[in-house]
């Protein structure tokens, strides 16, 4: 020991006396070399818009009890690291956090900030306000907050993303591929989480870059080059250098112990061997570059030593850079289809409870969704005003709102209840901005001139749990409630509206004082419960009087406008609205119970008090059918070798049906518009199923909760709709609300599967609805919110409705998944109410209830409330009220989904073709010449009944924009990007084609024309969505 210490010494005095330490110039000039491997080094950094803490103590640090990440640190230190070298490079990627620390910069660094950016050293990958999750939510909230992002990023940088960044979400969807990636103008798309089982694959087969054809209806014209890690996003291991990380640093100075500069560099090439070709590697990780300075000293080291050594090229890139090597290549990429979904890290990991988890959330995000989408349109009416109430909160908020860790259910619990208050905030202005429109456009619409008063219109944001106290109140003599009824969708609507009234005798008319055919119905004992205790919850008080009734009333709503209808107090000789018919199966003398008036039919086992039969007398569908619940217990595990159910994963450790513990049969209750079906299966489960007299489907809404955990287990709650039907292990789910994709049990497209969890990995993401089929019937689910579901039975369809969990399943949110509600001091697990949507059609017909109901469930009717004396308000105000030209209804199979007036005067119009092609048989479908709808496709697989094969045809479909806006002059109308950041037709110039094995085997994709000038007609193709900005004179003069 002595004699080495000696040695050593020498050593170490011999280097004194002949070397120098000195300033050493690092080269990191590189670019990408032919004929080595590259190793494109890309620094990153990926910060949630809140997860363990919110949005805002992210940004500024604070918090950092539960974590120590300051979004602020980390943009001011990469700035100050990229001046110091021309050549370092950085991707950021959330706008959200962005935008915050933009605002804040003086005018200087703004301008050096620009320079950066237009040097290609700072770029923007993706670009939305968030990283979307991309299971739970709806398209339309994926495009809106993408668009938030692209249009900040244009305004400021003049810039426009070309790639999709979406390293994080758990499972991919095939609606980002071809819809937030390629109809973006994206180049490439790449993520780190795949299932563990094909990540294996596609290693051994170097199969981890293909191009991705996510949409089968428009094919190749929609592809996207797709680049999965080949481990997670964080530098390969040895290789983090945020200033407390472990890793070992290149130590070059001579003097100093430790020298390990070839050491350093033999393990960097030793990584970059292994991989046999150029990659990238992700430098960096979750909120690091808060010191950026540790992280491209280290990166400045290897790109000069490994250069110096030469058996590897190492240089400073982006996603971009990385993409165009690789177009560069000329090469041939395997294909992919359809979606990664599920996905598991490990054997019992199935991150399928996200999915469901948190549904009060989910619920609220898909409601100020559809809200959003219907006061952009009002306030286009009315003209934007930036100095009164806007919109821009509520988009704001639900843009952060569809992160990965917020919708998706996977945030701690003081998180989900922020994004809820700036929801509730954004709401509140809206509420304002819906109330002054409807005001204008009442008054500007009258024909006797203006109102009196302004009109003062008040909303029900909880009608959901009962309550609305414009409709509640007592009318006093003379005095009767206006109700104003807006459509946001392109077709007439006639349906039944219902809210809470406080008389017996109640009438409605129309604005033509017509008396409209209504009907009261009991509130039942649970939607009383949950009214009292939410009510108390959210406003500090418990309602001072209860509601006596129900009152539903027909109503029939233009396309993109309005109806009014009046509600007063009947007289006794008058018409009054019917009193409902109750009673109980108790006394029933049948073995059976029969509830429906129109064509649909259902029966009900008295004894049993259980749906038996389904029987629609249209289209002569008679089936046997069943409607049950049951959970499942949560797997209590404390790590990931003994897995846990928990926010993330699904992992059942058993399953129970659930009896009705309360020998009350059921309450069935009549009337001319609608007959309901009350159960109460036991104290914390029951349900109302709806069967209107002029709708084919039922309704079932039913309130689970509080989930008792008293016996130490978590819960599950699921539902099943079983029928009789072969349906040979195959289902469908939709991606995101629009592509339905075939499910096999117990299969994977791409591999092999090994079953390790038989229920949750089958469970998917639905967002719109879930169907089963057989050769002559198919049964169609659908849903008010994000949900799990799936069928593990032939005939059955599964959903998860609710989850309260007694473990964390150690993914990172270190909290229980056990929603709480309380009321001073008292706390009770959470309660949830909410509906899904039932009906069983012959085979090719359930396509059009589907897509035609789907989107009204999304878009519903909005209610907004005002008084009147005598006739006063009618006779002075429009009553009713269309955007579009009277004449004109747009097709069922086309959707307005956003008419938005911007802050330059421009207005954003997209239009969406609701239905897909390819796997299609024709309906019979009304054909006119104000719809110029061609044909209808209904979505059913034909390749499972060969008798069909080779009738699919392609359906387009037409709209009319001088009939879309009759009293506009339209200018100019300029289609864009799905993001609207730059023209359509540049970004097809601009677009990369890739060449894909197999390819000559696609059929031709045909897409919607270009828009003549006179004509101004748009053509839309099956699934299609066209984006357009529209000039016109005297956009503020409406009515002119």
């Amino acid at each position: 020991m002595a004699i080495a210490m000696v040695m050593a010494i020498l050593f170490f005095l011999a280097v004194l006396r002949g070397a120098n330490s000195q300033f050493i110039e690092y080269n990191t000039t590189q670019r990408i070399v032919p004929g080595k491997i590259n190793v494109h080094l890309v620094p990153h950094t990926h910060d949630d818009v809140g997860w363990l803490k919110t949005v805002d103590q992210y940004y500024v640090g604070a918090n950092n009890s539960i974590r120590g990440a300051c979004v602020q640190n980390v943009l001011d230190s990469v700035m100050s690291s990229l001046f110091e070298d021309k050549n370092r490079k950085f991707i950021y990627v959330e706008m959200g956090f962005f935008q915050r620390w933009w605002r804040q910069q003086s005018k200087a660094m703004k301008t050096k900030v620009k320079e950066l950016v237009n040097s290609g050293q700072l770029e923007f990958i993706n670009g939305g306000m968030c990283m979307h999750d991309e299971a739970t939510p709806h398209y339309i909230d994926m495009i809106d907050q993408t668009t938030l992002g692209h249009m900040f990023i244009m305004n400021e940088f003049g810039q426009i993303p070309r790639v999709g960044w979406q390293i994080d979400p758990f499972g991919h969807s095939a609606v980002q591929a071809y819809l937030l990636g390629a109809e973006l103008g994206f180049d490439s798309l790449f993520f780190a989480r795949i299932d563990y089982q094909d990540r294996a694959k596609r290693l051994r087969e170097k199969t981890l870059e293909v191009v991705w054809r996510g949409s089968k209806s428009l094919g190749s014209s929609s592809q996207i080059f797709t680049g999965i890690f080949p481990r997670h996003y964080d530098p390969p291991d040895g290789f983090t250098f945020e200033i407390n990380d472990v890793s070992p640093p290149i130590q070059d100075d001579i003097l100093l112990f430790d020298y390990n500069v070839q050491e350093r560099v033999n393990d960097f090439v030793a990584a970059a061997l292994a991989q046999d070709q150029s990659y990238y590697v992700d430098y960096g990780t979750d909120f690091r570059y808060q010191y950026a300075n540790s992280w491209f000293r280290q990166m400045d080291k290897f790109i000069h030593y490994v250069n110096k050594d030469g058996r590897v090229n190492a240089l400073y890139s982006t996603p971009s850079l990385y993409t165009d090597a690789k177009y560069a290549a000329d090469e041939e990429w395997p294909p992919k289809t359809d979606d990664f979904f599920p996905y598991a890290d490990l054997p019992n990991a199935y991150w399928t409870g996200y999915f469901t988890s948190r549904p009060a959330l989910k619920g609220y995000v898909r409601t100020m969704s559809a809200y959003y989408l219907a006061a952009r349109q009002l306030e286009y009416f009315k003209g934007r005003n930036n100095s009164g109430p806007t919109t821009d909160a509520l988009a704001d908020a639900l843009a952060i709102a569809q992160h990965h860790d917020a919708v998706s259910g996977t945030e701690r619990q003081h998180v989900a209840a922020d994004y809820a208050l700036r929801i509730s905030i954004g709401y509140k202005e809206a509420e304002k901005l819906v109330a002054s429109s409807l005001t204008y456009l009442t008054q500007s619409g009258s024909s006797s001139g203006q109102g009196k008063t302004v009109t003062k219109f008040q909303q029900c944001p909880l009608l959901n749990i009962s309550y609305c106290p414009p409709s509640e109140a007592v009318l006093s003599d003379g005095k009767s409630l206006v109700v104003v009824v807006y459509n946001p969708l392109g077709w007439k609507r006639e349906e039944v509206i219902r809210i809470p009234v406080s008389t017996n005798r109640v009438t409605v008319q129309d604005s033509s004082g017509k008396v409209v055919e209504s009907q009261l119905l009991p509130l039942s004992n649970a939607t009383l419960r949950t009214r009292k205790y939410y009510v108390k919850a959210y406003l500090g008080n418990s309602p001072s009087e209860t509601p006596k009734h129900w009152l539903a009333f027909s109503v029939s709503v233009p396309p993109i406008g309005f109806s009014t209808y009046i509600v007063s107090t009947s007289k006794q000789t008058g018409p009054s609205s019917v009193v409902s018919s109750v009673y109980t199966s108790e006394g029933s003398t049948s073995n059976t119970i029969e509830v429906g008036q129109g064509s649909l039919r259902l029966t009900y086992s008295a004894n049993g008090g259980k749906l038996t039969n389904y029987v629609n007398s249209r289209n002569l569908v008679s089936a046997f059918s069943e409607q049950s619940y049951s959970f499942y217990t949560g797997y209590n595990g404390t790590d990931r070798e003994n897995q846990a159910s928990g926010a993330y994963v699904f992992r059942p450790n058993g399953t129970f049906p659930i009896k009705s513990e309360i020998q009350a049969s059921l309450t069935v209750v009549r009337g001319p518009l609608l007959d309901e079906v009350h159960q109460q299966l036991n104290s914390w489960i029951s349900q109302i199923t709806r069967v209107y007299k002029d709708k084919e489907h039922a309704e079932v809404e039913y309130t689970i909760g509080p989930i008792p955990v008293d016996d130490g287990t978590g819960k599950e709650i699921t539902t099943q709709i079983t029928t009789s039907m072969k349906t040979n292990k195959a289902f469908y789910t939709d991606s995101n609300g629009r592509d339905f994709i075939k499910r096999v049990r117990d299969f994977r497209t791409d591999w092999e599967l090994q079953v390790n969890q038989p229920v949750a990995g089958n469970y998917y993401p639905i967002n719109l609805g879930i169907y089963i089929q057989n050769s002559s019937t198919e049964l169609s689910v659908l849903v008010d919110r994000s949900v799990g579901g799936t069928s593990l039975v032939d005939g059955q369809i599964e959903l998860m409705l609710h989850r309260r969990l007694l473990h964390d399943d150690s993914r990172g949110v270190g909290e229980v998944l056990n929603e709480t509600v309380c009321v001073l001091d008292k706390c009770e697990g959470l309660t949830i109410q909410g509906k899904f949507y039932l009906r069983i059609d012959r085979l090719g017909e359930g396509a059009k209830w589907r897509r035609t109901a789907g989107q009204e469930i999304y878009s519903p009717l909005l209610l907004a409330f005002t008084e009147q004396d005598g006739n006063e308000w009618i006779n002075s105000h429009a009553s009713t009220f269309s955007g579009i030209d009277p004449s004109y209804s747009l097709p069922n199979n086309i959707a307005v989904i956003t008419l938005q007036e911007l802050e330059n005067g421009k207005v954003l119009l997209r239009l969406a073709h609701l239905y897909e092609t390819a796997t299609s048989v024709v309906l019979n479908y009304w054909m006119s010449s104000v719809q110029l709808v061609r044909c209808f496709l209904a979505e059913i697989d034909v390749h499972e009944f060969h008798d069909w094969r080779g009738q699919g045809l392609f359906c387009m479909a037409s709209v009319e924009l001088k009939k879309l806006f009759p009293k506009k002059k339209i200018s100019k109308v300029t289609e864009t990007s799905l993001s609207a950041n730059q023209e359509r037709g540049e970004m097809e110039k601009k677009r990369l084609i890739w060449k894909v094995e197999g390819s000559s085997d696609e059929s031709k994709v045909v897409r919607g024309g270009p828009v003549d000038p006179e004509k101004l007609l748009v053509e839309l193709a099956p699934m299609e969505i066209r984006t357009f900005l529209i000039d016109f004179d005297y956009l503020n003069m409406f009515g002119s």
